[in-house]
């Protein structure tokens, strides 16, 4: 391309000002040198003058020192302090300097301790912090740190000195040990003082050449600047055309310059020549339009337009082209500039997508302005509220929205996702019928360029069937599905909480254990069908006879429990009880049947008969036993001799103490199955005693013992122990790895060491975390309280998964299913054995199996005997199972040879066949 050269030249006087602005440099440079070097001066100065005021410090301290050590006048002692003193100064500002942890008021209070004239303090400081490493100044500083040992070694001298004094004097032998040590020092500070003079002034002078260096080279410098800019300046007026030319090649857009008359072009910039994949030359010439999809007639100048750039290779590049009309020398010519626009479009397409995957997403979505106004909403929203997005365009988000408590959003809420959290929680809805409804709502931010908060986004889903189903699981796992009355760990928690007020208040509870006589004779004689209706007539009868806060339970097939709380003596519960005899002996109407039933109830009551509400129960059921051994429809109160097994009990708590020392426990495992293929996927760690009497006890017998002993924690922690060793045999058995489950005790684990126990015993054994699968129980969740948590999201961190073990049996709070760490969850065989007949057991599986897919949880169904069972389990989506239809026990060795066939043979009687593989 070709320019004018005069609209291209700049007055004489623009082009001499970059050499102005050099001489003004140099000068300021020069300056700036000269005034360094008187700045040395000064600072040298102050360096001797500081010197000066230290080795006088330093002398007379020695002085001070020497006299108190001869005389022990305390006067001597206050100025050897005084001396000492500045002396721990000047060392302390000194390395705070050096190390540039130091206030600037702090660093002046020491210089003028010191009598440093002010006009050096900043110079001295300058030269320690950037100087210190250079040539003299090392070699005084070394020479001043040198003495930092000595100087710290007199004040140890005065303190030792001032502790004997104080004690009634040193002897002579001291005073004479601590002068002498007192004179080597000072014999040793004194010509290290005289280095530092010399290395400081030797460190000035060479400063001092550094700056002359300095000058001369600012001079050299200058000219150079001078004849480099004159050059430059000659060059640019030569060279302006060159400039012009690569200004126009390196502008990231593509420029053609288009003859106006034939509409061929006449150059191109490299960009242009890039895009399209040619070279300049084979451009020139061609036709403008050729470049193009589309046509480019009726494109007006100055307005801009989209097209798309072909390449050489086929590519269309999206674009927009901006064309203007410009002199070209004499000759007219149209400037097109093309924009690259493909990452605009891609946004494009890109918001295109997200607004139609917005139209379409199942959840409620709404975004508001950083003023949580809304802007707009998607139609699943509108489903879901009745509001559209123009009724709600400008309300505040939170507007319709509440705490389901009835408090409005906090404003913790905003800050916490300001701060850039999401935030997820449940709310209180309302829709536009003036309705409400629960509502999980997320809330999340986008950002702007600057960090700043530009809108919000919030995601909302309607649990209100969510939260009925899990109240109603949570009903069902509380209460006995036959008769709706309390299960029996609701009945403990009640009789805990009863228990609790009792101490509190020094009241009486009363646990009433009910047992129907001759029920298994109406089972047997009518129907299952008729028992149950009769459980369910019993259940309401015993309900209509007690009082507000009194509580019924199920416990048992036919037995029941109530709970009186509030009473003041035990023997006040006679009335009820009387009365409760009296109804249960009334005929029953169950269908065509006229039935007539009694009653044997046993009455314990705290604090009597026991402190908490599992000894409550028991002694109450003993007591029923006694009443049903002495006389049908009659009642007893507890007495400690109703335990006939009670010497059996000591005896065998004596021998379990025992038990451990001698190492009569083993384990035994039993194999957990994959319900389609009947592959063996995992197998569970059961604890036996090998009594040397009365050979294998079951934990069904002396784990309640252990728990009363308070031994179940060291029996866990064994049974963790022989567990990991097991795995690791079997590892260098090489036996394929397979989980291994480990039954953990609600003692074991709401103690603090529980974690550690667990991590030390796989340490131990080199074993990786996700080889143990702990089994815990929801009694022991509940027992940890708000500590759950926290445990379990430690077990996640080291990689241990946890199953829920017996759900559905005690409280059963879905909170527990979403802990960190819970993988698992094990249907309780009282579930399982009333498969697939019972109707009530068949509901409840399904739910939680149901439940725990949704969660992701795999689940395991514990107690599966007949095919049956099996096949409901199936096809209800259980994953897992274990029981007496797969495998018995095993001894490891046995274990050993079901996983790897080609080990040496056991005994078949020992083994069970694992079902077929299922399609």
């Amino acid at each position: 391309m070709h320019f004018t050269g005069n609209s291209l030249q700049k007055p004489l006087t623009r082009r001499l000002l970059p050499l102005a602005y050099a001489l003004a440099v140099a000068i300021a440079l020069i300056m700036a040198l000269t005034w360094g070097v008187l700045q040395v001066q000064v600072t040298l100065a102050g360096f001797l003058n500081s010197e000066s005021v230290w080795s006088k410090a330093q002398k007379q301290a020695v002085i001070d020192l020497d006299n108190y050590a001869l005389n022990g006048d305390i006067a001597d002692l206050a100025g050897f302090q005084d001396n000492y003193g500045l002396l721990e100064a000047d060392r302390w500002g000194r390395d705070a300097i050096i190390s540039g942890d130091f206030s600037k008021a702090s660093i002046t209070r020491v210089f003028e301790r010191g009598n440093i004239m002010p006009a050096a303090q900043p110079g001295m400081t300058f030269m320690l912090q950037h100087f210190s490493g250079t040539p003299h100044m090392r070699e005084a500083l070394a020479a001043w740190r040198s003495t930092d040992t000595s100087i710290a070694e007199l004040g140890t001298i005065a303190s030792e000195l001032r502790a004997a004094h104080r004690a009634g004097g040193p002897t002579e032998a001291e005073i004479k040990r601590q002068r002498d040590r007192i004179k080597a020092l000072n014999a040793y500070m004194a010509p290290r003082t005289e280095l530092f003079s010399i290395e400081i002034v030797k460190g000035a002078v060479w400063l001092g050449e550094l700056l002359f260096w300095g000058v001369l080279g600012a001079f050299l410098i200058a000219a150079l600047l001078w004849l480099r800019m004159a050059r430059r300046i000659l060059e640019s007026i030569r060279g302006t055309e060159e400039r012009y030319r690569l200004l126009f090649d390196s502008a990231a857009d593509a420029i053609v310059m288009v003859d106006e008359a034939s509409g061929r072009i006449l150059d191109v910039n490299r960009t242009a020549a890039a895009w399209t994949g040619r070279r300049a030359d084979e451009l020139v010439g061609d036709r403008f339009v050729h470049l193009f999809v589309q046509s480019m007639a009726g494109q007006q100048a100055g307005r801009a337009a989209t097209n798309a750039l072909l390449g050489a290779d086929g590519h269309a590049r999206p674009v927009e082209t901006q064309t203007s009309l410009a002199n070209w020398g004499n000759q007219p010519v149209r400037q097109a500039i093309i924009r690259d626009i493909s990452e605009r479009v891609a946004m494009e397409r890109e918001r295109r997508i997200a607004a139609e995957a917005l139209a379409n997403i199942a959840e409620g979505v709404i975004i508001a302005d950083a003023g949580r106004r809304v802007i707009s909403t998607n139609a699943a929203h509108t489903e879901l509220t009745g509001f559209t997005s123009q009724s709600l365009h400008g309300k505040r988000l939170d507007e319709s929205r509440c705490l389901p408590d009835g408090k409005p959003l906090p404003q913790s809420i905003w800050d916490s996702v300001t701060a850039g959290h999401n935030w997820m929680g449940e709310v209180l809805s309302t829709r536009s019928d003036g309705s409400s409804y629960p509502e999980h709502l997320s809330i999340s931010a986008i950002r702007d360029a600057e960090g700043q908060v530009a809108y919000y986004v919030a995601v909302l889903t309607d649990i209100h069937e969510a939260k009925a189903n899990q109240h109603r699981l949570e009903y069902m796992a509380r209460h006995d599905p036959l008769t709706g009355l309390a299960n029996r760990a609701e009945f403990e928690r009640y009789c805990a909480a009863a228990i609790t007020v009792a101490e509190r208040e020094r009241l009486a509870v009363v646990v009433l254990f009910i047992d129907l006589d001759a029920f298994k004779i109406v089972n047997d004689s009518y129907s299952h069908a008729i028992g149950d209706r009769l459980l369910m007539k019993v259940a309401e009868r015993i309900r209509r006879q007690l009082s507000e806060g009194d509580v019924a339970g199920r416990i048992g097939g036919d037995e029941f429990t109530v709970l009186i709380p509030r009473l003041i003596l035990r023997e006040d519960a006679r009335a009820i009880v009387s009365r409760l005899l009296g109804t249960l002996s009334e005929p029953l109407l169950v269908d065509d049947y006229e039935i007539v039933l009694s009653a044997s109830i046993g009455v314990a009551s705290y604090p009597l008969d026991g402190d908490n509400a599992a000894a409550l129960i028991a002694n109450a059921d003993a007591a029923m036993y006694a009443a049903k051994t002495e006389e049908r429809n009659a009642f007893r109160f507890y007495t400690p001799m109703m335990h006939a097994d009670t010497r059996r009990r000591l005896q065998l708590a004596t021998e379990l103490r025992q038990a451990l020392a001698r190492n009569e426990f083993h384990l035994v495992f039993q194999p957990s199955v994959e319900l389609r293929t009947g592959r063996i996927v995992a197998v569970e760690a059961l604890v036996r005693w090998q009594h040397p009497e009365r050979g294998e006890v079951l934990p069904a017998e002396f784990i309640p013992v252990a728990e009363g002993l308070g031994l179940i924690r060291r029996i866990d922690e064994w049974v963790m122990q022989a567990t990991c060793a097991q795995i690791q045999a079997w590892d260098l058995a090489g036996v394929p790895p397979i989980r291994v489950a480990v039954n953990i005790s609600a003692r074991w684990f709401g103690h603090p060491a529980f974690v550690d126990g667990v991590s030390r015993a796989l340490q131990s054994r080199h074993l990786a975390a996700n080889r143990l699968l702990l089994e815990i129980t929801e009694s022991a969740m509940l027992r940890l309280g708000d500590d759950i948590e926290r445990t379990m999201q430690t077990l996640h961190t080291l990689g241990i998964e946890v199953a829920i073990d017996d759900f559905g049996t005690g409280y059963s709070s879905m909170a527990y299913l979403k802990l960190p760490a819970v993988a698992y969850l094990k249907i309780d065989r009282s579930f399982v054995t009333g498969l697939p007949g019972d109707t009530n057991d068949a509901a409840i599986t399904e739910a939680m199996l149901a439940m725990a897919k949704s969660l992701g949880l795999t689940t395991i169904a514990e107690g599966i005997e007949t095919e049956a069972q099996h096949d409901f389990l199936l096809r209800s989506g259980c994953v897992e199972g274990q029981g007496y239809l797969y495998s018995y026990p095993l001894r490891p060795e046995e274990v050993q040879h079901l996983l790897c066939p080609n080990q040496p043979l056991v005994p078949a009687a020992r083994l069970k066949l694992v079902p077929p593989k299922r399609g």
